[in-house]
């Protein structure tokens, strides 16, 4: 198993995002621990990742398993059985060559793009793990289309915050 994993995931498994089902948190911690176990965690040689997670969850007195996976992920960046980092080129602040598409850049989250650049430029593709940033949902059809694979680890989430964040707009399909 190898997988980019979005901040959300670590967060969501800590208990730090309000309003997801108690079925999304147990996904979360599922898949940390498993990606902990026998996983490789894919993320960019300029630990743009890596600093997000710090920034966001807690190295000290760790409480959660997000918390826990991110210091299991610290020790072993220099384990390529455990973690593998690609080179990303960053053109201006959060705008990255290896961003398969360009035309959807600018429309995506900034701090976002980094996931789907190092999922893009590693050479197998990892999916990215995404739990319940709805956004995402209008987007990954476009990736999909340049072969990177969005994996939503709590559909039924991040389709009940879509509905709440855009009451006029229909819901995406998903992915199967």
């Amino acid at each position: 198993m190898r997988a980019v994993i979005d901040t959300n995931v670590l967060l969501v498994a800590n208990g730090q995002h309000d309003g997801v089902s108690t079925d999304c948190v147990t996904e979360c911690v599922r898949r940390l621990q498993a990606m902990e176990k026998s996983g490789v965690t894919v993320i960019d040689d300029g630990f743009r990742i890596l600093n997000e997670y710090k920034h966001k969850t807690s190295l000290h007195s760790p409480k959660g398993v997000g918390d826990v996976f991110l210091k299991g992920l610290l020790r072993n960046t220099e384990n390529p059985a455990r973690v593998q980092q690609v080179r990303l080129t960053e053109l201006v602040d959060n705008d990255f060559a290896e961003f398969p598409d360009p035309i959807l850049q600018p429309e995506f989250d900034a701090p976002d793009r980094k996931f789907v650049a190092v999922a893009h430029a590693h050479p197998d593709k990892p999916p990215v793990w995404q739990a319940a940033d709805c956004k995402w949902l209008d987007w990954w059809p476009a990736l999909q289309a340049k072969g990177v694979r969005i994996e939503f680890l709590c559909q039924s989430d991040a389709c009940k915050f879509y509905r709440n964040k855009f009451p006029n707009k229909p819901l995406p399909a998903l992915p199967n």
